[in-house]
């Protein structure tokens, strides 16, 4: 694989973004997290949160190469349903006892929401 290429981007450049940095880094901590989780649960809740921590860094990019900042939060909207969504995945799985409540994943997911909620203030603004 070697060394991690950054390919440039059209729009306002969302790979300068800390909201899309760090929800990035939280897709790759919900996979490797979930490599853990039974078997039985790879089509089910491993398949479902997977797709929603996918989604979080997918729509902050794609509303960053959009033109007009009311689509871009449009898009950071879709980004903040979908770590809610993850949110509550990540809070059956410790329900179902497949990872602790206190797991640091969770202090992820809150970093994710105040840099994807201030990014959205600040686009609004």
């Amino acid at each position: 694989m070697g060394a991690e290429r950054q390919p440039e981007s059209a729009g306002r450049g969302h790979h300068k973004l800390e909201a899309w940095k760090v929800s990035r880094a939280l897709v790759k901590d919900v996979y490797l997290l979930t490599q853990k989780f039974p078997r039985e649960e790879m089509f089910g809740l491993v398949s479902q949160m997977r797709r929603a921590a996918v989604s979080i860094p997918s729509n902050i990019a794609e509303g960053a190469a959009r033109t007009g900042n009311r689509e871009f939060a449009q898009f950071l909207n879709v980004a903040r349903g979908s770590l809610s969504e993850l949110e509550t995945q990540l809070l059956i799985a410790s329900d179902l006892g497949y990872i602790n409540s206190n797991d640091p994943i969770f202090n992820v997911v809150n970093q994710v929401s105040r840099l994807v909620t201030g990014l959205h203030k600040a686009v609004r603004s």
